[in-house]
């Protein structure tokens, strides 16, 4: 198992959602991959889709 923790940034607006961290305000609890994002999850900055997203290397 990749224990390997992503970062996605969105394509539109720069947001950037860390699996580390996580969105505990929007109810993801931190360690929660990418995939495992509810599909219906929107960027909260901009409102765009997560397929807007992708991953980063910071």
């Amino acid at each position: 198992m990749n224990t390997i923790m992503k970062t996605y940034q969105c394509a539109v607006c720069g947001f950037v959602y860390h699996e580390t961290k996580g969105m505990p305000n929007e109810g993801i609890p931190a360690g929660t991959r990418w995939e495992d994002v509810p599909d219906t999850w929107v960027c909260p900055d901009c409102g765009v889709c997560r397929a807007d997203f992708e991953m980063v290397e910071i």
